[in-house]
């Protein structure tokens, strides 16, 4: 049977396949729309909101690249900020990175770990808010502001225990959080609750900077 390693590296080529098999083809489509587009006169709605939904699917397809393919290189705050910034705002969400040090530098695998950390947060936003997150770069923690937020159910049972990570994979909507902890867990980073009078009231992420 494979092991984690194994596991994830059939994933993180997988993404790096559909991204690089799809990216080319959205860019293309994207940028015959905004070209269109410009070419109207006094714009139209149909196009302005074509162009929109393309520059989105770009963006958002950029992220899960970084988020889920292999590991790259190290990831700075701005990085991080341009990363996210325009996806998470589709879904009325803002990432408060005002926490960390400017100057902050995450290694490869921290980074992933970290941005599959907010799209977790973001998952449990259904109605928006904000992901904070702050500290530094070997010691940082996730909150979430917002109305009905929350972190996934299972989540604590799952952060040191493999085997309930995977049985957590129940189906594509339940992805984001095993393989945000499996992702730490195979590169031996430490997630942790911070837990007060309503259950899990943040995330610690520990080791994101080697």
């Amino acid at each position: 049977m494979a092991d984690l390693h194994q596991i994830l590296a059939l994933v993180e080529l997988t993404c790096a396949r559909l991204c690089h098999d799809l990216g080319g083809l959205i860019g293309t489509v994207g940028n015959a729309i905004d070209m269109a587009a410009d070419d109207q006169d006094g714009g139209s709605e149909v196009l302005a909101f074509a162009a929109s939904a393309g520059k989105a699917l770009r963006e958002r397809l950029r992220l899960l690249r970084a988020a889920w393919g292999p590991d790259s290189g190290t990831l700075t705050v701005p990085e991080i900020r341009e990363l996210t910034e325009a996806p998470l705002s589709v879904r009325r969400i803002v990432l408060d990175l005002g926490g960390l040090a400017p100057d902050a530098h995450f290694s490869p695998a921290g980074g992933r770990v970290l941005l599959n950390l907010i799209l977790m947060a973001a998952d449990g936003m259904p109605k928006g808010g904000a992901v904070l997150v702050f500290g530094t770069a070997a010691d940082l923690v996730a909150r979430i502001e917002g109305a009905g937020g929350h972190w996934p159910m299972g989540l604590s049972r799952c952060l040191d225990d493999q085997q309930a990570a995977f049985a957590a994979l129940a189906g594509p909507g339940s992805l984001q959080m095993p393989l945000t902890v499996l992702l730490a867990l195979g590169r031996g980073l430490r997630l942790s609750p911070l837990l007060g009078a309503r259950g899990i009231e943040g995330l610690r992420l520990t080791g994101a900077d080697k």
